[in-house]
């Protein structure tokens, strides 16, 4: 995509090689790179359109900042060309050429999306631009939930952290590969499997009316209900776990019915998401992965033996305590477990990158599992990342899920739906939108998941249904109302036969006829696009793209107010307008599948 700030990044770079040169000090010569050089947006848009920040060549030309913007600039006028700027403190402040710029942005957007394929979205030229990760692999795990509950609320916030952060990467071109482990057994599954067995007396999900993930969960509040009446319980639980490791017929296949259930309804909910998986891996199946990586560590004295007979590794120096890796009875742990699933994974697919969703409370052990798989002698162990996220709460506390106060994803969503549903009724708008519960369905599910990726993902988050829900502000109701909007308005156009004017003719030169001011911010915004992808790419913060979207939708409510469209002064300039609503348009559109937000037509 067409970068407007390329061309002044080569400007300020060849001057500051020139005073480079003039302070003499030869081998700083040409070392700014044009691509290094920061671009801003002036906090005031009569400060100018693009603001460059000097502080970073004050050691090296022995200047302050000001100082420096001010050589800059003097430099920049002797060299002549075209172009408004100025020195204003330690900024060069830029004006750029609004008849220039507007077309090559415009043009570059409509070219780029002409030129993905339909099916997959990706480019098809062989330059696709904002391409930063062309040629790598990158996998993603996410979700890794348990076969004793159904997903919740803040399993929601990692489905779609995951999602989000997968399809942004793809979206920079990397090759994405989604990976799911369902934490199959342990002790937590055999409460479960325990309550059902002494109390379910052949009940199933069908014959209950039940989604199958939700009555393998009432089974797991049950078995707490048991405990607290009946001490042996949990000795009972324990004596399955024993019973399932040692592979008795009877406990193997009542986990396999009871996990069935839970993964059938798990997966209804991620379908229902729009959450989706190349590859599952399941607990039972990897935790045996690591045990002999460990022995062979043993060997080579990378771990040592402690008195007790379980083998340790000592990250002292790394700040990170004493780990044990093998009891002393020879089992694993669940670390053990991780290590070799990484080395599994990355044997079966290779990557690049392999990113962990996970939440912030388990930084700990990733940065033991990285520092132990370095330690093996794994070079891609720096290629592994924790993107840490933060709890989500609602407005009445924190959820358990052995109390049964956990907000399950699919009730969440019903009532998210419901209100939703409620909205449309009210404002008569069931018949305009066709398919009402369809529609309240994609409202839910796009304000539910802005919510949960407007803030940064390292923080805490307090989620309210309501506020979400909000078709004003800064939610995903107003994005897609947005989105409505602007498809009525092309619809209306085409029965106009005026959309697309300047596509069908070859008439590009007149969109620079879009000079005002609300155009001029528009057409900005839109051009970074690429840039906010990659911010949210290389920070892995979809918190990024989503402020962005809420920027470029004020930015074209202050467009549709000021700047008439079908009315336009001129039958060239209403054609111009509509070609920035379809640009807009597409640009929305794209973003929002990057966000995981449903893109709706009418509402």
């Amino acid at each position: 995509m067409y970068d407007y700030k390329e061309p002044w990044k080569i400007r300020i770079a060849a001057v500051l090689n020139e005073l480079l040169r003039e302070a003499g000090t030869a081998e700083t010569t040409n070392t700014i790179d044009a691509s290094r050089i920061t671009a801003e947006l002036p906090p005031r848009p009569e400060m100018g359109d693009l603001g460059f920040p000097m502080f970073g060549y004050a050691k090296l030309l022995r200047k302050g900042p000001p100082q420096i913007a001010a050589l800059v600039c003097e430099k920049l006028a002797a060299a002549g060309g075209s172009g408004v700027f100025g020195a204003e403190g330690p900024y060069v402040n830029v004006r750029l050429d609004r008849g220039e710029v507007v077309p090559a942005i415009l043009a570059d957007i409509f070219n780029d999306f002409d030129n993905r394929d339909r099916s997959t979205g990706k480019n098809n030229g062989k330059s696709a631009p904002g391409q930063t990760l062309a040629g790598r692999r990158i996998m993603v795990e996410f979700s890794s939930p348990n076969t004793n509950k159904p997903l919740h609320l803040g399993h929601l916030r990692n489905d779609v952290l995951g999602e989000s952060i997968s399809r942004i990467h793809a979206a920079c071109g990397a090759e994405v590969r989604k990976v799911c482990i369902i934490n199959d057994r342990g002790i937590h599954i055999c409460k479960s499997m325990l309550a059902y067995k002494e109390h379910g007396e052949g009940k199933t999900p069908e014959s209950e009316g039940i989604k199958s993930d939700h009555f393998v969960g009432d089974w797991y509040v049950k078995f707490f209900q048991m405990s607290k009446e009946d001490p042996r319980a949990e000795e009972r639980a324990r004596e399955m776990l024993r019973q399932w490791e040692a592979g008795d017929a009877g406990t193997v296949e009542l986990w396999k019915k009871m996990n069935g259930w839970t993964v059938r309804g798990m997966k209804e909910t991620y379908e229902r998401t729009g959450v989706s998986f190349d590859q599952y891996y399941f607990e039972s199946q990897t935790y045996l992965l690591g045990k002999d990586e460990i022995l062979k560590g043993l060997e080579k004295g990378v771990f040592y033996r402690e008195a007790d007979g379980s083998i340790q590794i000592d990250l002292e120096t790394e700040k990170l305590g004493k780990k044990v890796l093998l009891r002393q009875d020879g089992t694993s742990i669940y670390i053990t477990q991780d290590i070799g699933t990484a080395i599994y994974r990355h044997k079966d697919w290779p990557f690049d990158r392999l990113v962990y969703v996970v939440g912030s409370e388990q930084q700990y052990h990733f940065k033991v599992l990285f520092t132990i798989l370095d330690k093996l002698g794994y070079r891609w162990a720096k290629d592994l990342y924790h993107l840490s996220y933060g709890m989500v709460n609602l407005p009445e506390g924190k959820m358990k899920s052995r109390e049964g106060t956990v907000v399950d994803a699919d009730d969440l969503i019903d009532s998210l739906r419901e209100m939703a549903l409620e909205e449309i009724r009210s404002k008569d708008r069931e018949e305009a939108v066709g398919d009402a519960q369809g529609t309240a369905e994609k409202i839910a599910l796009g304000a539910l998941h802005y919510y949960l990726l407007q803030v940064s993902p390292s923080k805490d988050m307090l989620f309210d249904p309501k506020e979400s829900l909000s078709f004003n502000g800064n939610t995903g109701p107003y994005l897609q109302y947005m989105g409505a909007r602007i498809s009525s308005l092309l619809r209306k156009a085409q029965d106009q036969s005026r959309q697309d004017q300047f596509q069908s003719e070859g008439k590009t030169a007149a969109y620079s006829l879009l000079s005002g001011d609300p155009e001029w911010e528009l057409v900005k915004l839109l051009g970074a696009y690429r840039d906010a992808v990659s911010a949210a790419a290389s920070g892995m913060d979809p918190s990024l793209l989503a402020a962005y979207l809420y920027d470029i939708s004020r930015a074209f409510s202050r467009f549709y107010h000021d700047c008439p469209i079908l009315n336009a002064e001129s039958p060239d300039l209403a054609a111009a307008r509509l070609a920035l609503c379809r640009a807009m348009l597409l640009i929305l559109r794209d973003a929002l599948e990057l966000v995981c937000i449903p893109f709706l037509e009418v509402m």
